[in-house]
């Protein structure tokens, strides 16, 4: 039984993590201040004597033994993360150096939770993670990009100076069940806005393409990457590509509704293109996306109609 840390795990992804590693019979401790997380994503993991819940900021230290950290403490949505964007880069910064203190002083292995948006507005397709990025270093999305990207400088500098096991994955857009339906993403706003009857809204002309992988198998290939001897960085995403436009016609397809579709400017430094290459993740983790899109977005859809 391994004693493992989820950062974060009140939160969309996290609290998958969080259930899977306590079905694999470790204990769990998750940590989150609940700015985005909901307590609701983990109250029937409660009853297991495995896990336990801390109400805590990352940007504070925090010391407990652990074998394992799972850092996936930021919010990830641009409507939370520029809400307070000087909190947003403090999670990122300080966050991960009390994380990588906490890991070296019990020598524990810790995986960071990077993402795609280390790619910016990117001049390479698909996204191979040799490619530096092309990001804009005082934009509104600049809180979250650059924080990300400075929190994988200081995973590899502690796995360089101080032999520490670090892990980087970069996340591409994740889809499923304990979204926030308020979290301003294009699948939650754009199942809500179905299910509701309401115009679908397509910021720019909807050419811009996404990549979108299913929650479930995100988190198969976050936990072989922290079993696996691998520094990273790795990309995670489903390597399926569709344009925002085309995406909104499957939401309209499987929900059956009349809404339609409408179009607003593209808000400043969105990606045009994003698309994962995920080579590495295939040949180095054995880790490849299973489930398909009509899937994913039956299993998601029956859970905002729950709510």
């Amino acid at each position: 039984m391994k004693r493992i840390l989820v950062t974060g795990g009140a939160g969309f992804i996290g609290s998958h993590l969080c259930k899977r590693l306590l079905n694999e019979g470790n204990q769990v401790i998750c940590l989150d201040n609940f700015f985005t997380g909901l307590r609701t994503n983990v109250e029937t993991l409660l009853a297991n004597p495995n896990f336990e819940l801390a109400e805590h900021d990352i940007i504070n230290k925090f010391d407990t033994e652990v074998n394992e950290i799972y850092n996936l403490a930021c919010p990830a949505s641009p409507p939370h993360y520029q809400y307070d964007p000087v909190k947003t880069l403090k999670t990122s910064v300080l966050g991960i150096i009390n994380m990588l203190e906490l890991a070296k002083k019990y020598n524990a292995k810790i995986l960071q939770a990077s993402t795609s948006e280390v790619y910016g507005d990117p001049l390479v397709h698909p996204q191979i993670e040799t490619y530096w990025g092309n990001v804009n270093p005082i934009g509104i999305r600049s809180c979250y990009d650059e924080g990300k990207r400075c929190a994988e400088t200081l995973m590899i500098d502690f796995h360089r100076q101080y032999n520490l096991d670090t892990k980087i994955v970069r996340i591409f857009n994740t889809y499923g069940p304990n979204m926030d339906p308020k979290d301003g993403r294009v699948v939650s706003n754009f199942i809500i806005q179905a299910l509701k009857g309401e115009d679908i809204t397509i910021y720019g002309d909807g050419t811009q393409t996404r990549s979108f992988c299913y929650v479930d198998d995100l988190v198969n290939g976050l936990v072989k990457m922290m079993e696996s001897d691998i520094t990273g960085p790795i990309n995670l995403g489903n390597p399926s590509e569709r344009t925002i436009l085309d995406f909104a016609k499957l939401i309209i397809e499987i929900t059956g509704t009349n809404s339609k579709i409408v179009h607003k400017p593209l808000p400043s430094d969105d990606p045009v293109k994003r698309r994962p290459d995920i080579t590495r993740a295939q040949k180095e983790l054995g880790w490849t996306p299973q489930i398909d899109i009509y899937e994913g977005l039956e299993k998601t859809i029956e859970y905002f109609k729950s709510m």
